[in-house]
């Protein structure tokens, strides 16, 4: 029975595998013909600030979907999910976000949320490196004055 379910799990990862290089390469398409069409309206070649925003968020989403084909692949390969990838992916869409986000129409509430999550997110891909550091080191040896 865990074989089969191995097996089942491994052809549903290699779909999502399919799946997402799908998705990345059609939110490429997407970014080059919303580059080109924005880029050949008059003012030629110039962007006002709402299209360049809306490049870099398609960019950001294009590199989201990189690190999550990332996350997929390492997971086919080792069969175990890298949480700092993870958290990564979570850092560059909250970045993304961030940098899309329109002051006026959000609330101050929402502000302090979005630099709550941003705050829990770097603390906790710290406090991951600290650990994945420390397994990578080992115990300190003995009689050291190391805590």
């Amino acid at each position: 029975m865990n074989r089969l379910i191995a097996i089942f799990e491994r052809y549903v990862v290699l779909v999502l595998l399919a799946l997402m290089m799908v998705a990345v390469f059609a939110a490429t398409i997407e970014l080059g013909a919303i580059l080109a069409q924005q880029l050949l309206e008059p003012p030629f070649l110039l962007l006002n600030l709402e299209e360049l925003l809306e490049v870099f968020g398609f960019f950001l989403m294009v590199l989201i979907g990189l690190e999550l084909l990332e996350t997929i692949r390492a997971y086919l390969e080792q069969d175990k999910v890298h949480v700092e990838v993870v958290f990564l992916v979570a850092m560059v869409a909250v970045a993304r976000k961030v940098i899309i986000v329109d002051l006026d129409a959000v609330s101050a509430d929402t502000l302090f949320a979005m630099s709550a999550v941003i705050l829990a997110l770097s603390a906790g891909y710290f406090l991951l490196g600290k650990a994945l550091n420390a397994r990578r080191n080992g115990p300190p040896p003995p009689g050291s004055d190391s805590p």
